[in-house]
């Protein structure tokens, strides 16, 4: 999943989006010609393993509405959220493993670093994954994530979204990303939204698709998560821990 083009993701430090930084990177990146030709001579084997055959999801893992239960339903809206993995030329990725995270439908993590005062959901863990099938598609069945404060600025608060990882067969090639839900009014007042170039930002955008929606159950969104080229969908290089 390599072949990142910088005119369709954003600088490792945006200044309107404070904690990138100190987050960013201060050394030059990592050339991965250097790796593929250590992992040819046979060392850095390890990261070319596949990494979704050795930690194949398990029956509910893409279900995040039922794979923390403790005795009850989490609250919140049901959503599907589905799409294809592709690679440049179009063409779909199989055997990928996608990992998602996210806030609870009150706008909070279960992480013991997030001490925004909403209300924990003991039935809802915010976290699931999948691998994509001989098309490259995948499937969660989630809650509508909620806002929440992040202090970056006076009265910031963070859009709805959901954080993607995708790994292929190396993960030296592991593409982060977050999506976005439509129509949301906080996109234009989001630094990380508005760190991606203009052109690319739509990518992170959903789409709602009622033939993903699961009558009187669950509402549906698709997104396509392209890994490389000039229609790739932005990294998110800072990191998951702030946002």
């Amino acid at each position: 999943m390599s072949g990142k083009r910088q005119s369709a993701h954003p600088p490792y430090t945006y200044r309107d989006y404070k904690s990138s930084i100190l987050r960013g990177p201060a050394r030059d990146p990592v050339d991965l010609g250097e790796l593929e030709a250590k992992q040819s001579s046979g060392a850095g084997v390890e990261s070319r393993a596949s990494l979704a055959g050795r930690f194949r999801p398990g029956e509910l893992d893409h279900d995040l509405t039922r794979n923390a239960r403790r005795g009850g339903e989490p609250l919140g809206e049901r959503i599907v959220v589905s799409g294809r993995v592709l690679d440049e030329s179009g063409s779909p990725i199989p055997d990928a493993l996608i990992e998602i995270w996210q806030a609870n439908a009150g706008g909070r993590y279960l992480h013991k670093a997030d001490d925004h005062d909403a209300p924990i959901d003991p039935n809802f863990l915010g976290a699931g994954r999948n691998v994509t099938d001989r098309e490259g598609r995948y499937r969660f069945l989630t809650i509508q994530p909620g806002a929440y404060p992040w202090k970056n600025h006076h009265n910031a608060w963070r859009p709805r979204h959901i954080h993607f990882s995708v790994i292929g067969e190396s993960l030296a090639g592991r593409l982060v990303t977050q999506m976005y839900f439509p129509g949301d009014p906080l996109l234009d007042l989001d630094p990380i939204f508005h760190a991606v170039p203009a052109a690319a930002r739509g990518r992170l955008i959903a789409h709602f698709d009622l033939g993903l929606t699961q009558p009187e159950f669950a509402l549906g969104y698709h997104f396509d998560i392209v890994v490389a080229g000039s229609g790739a969908t932005p990294r998110d290089d800072h990191g998951s821990g702030a946002g």
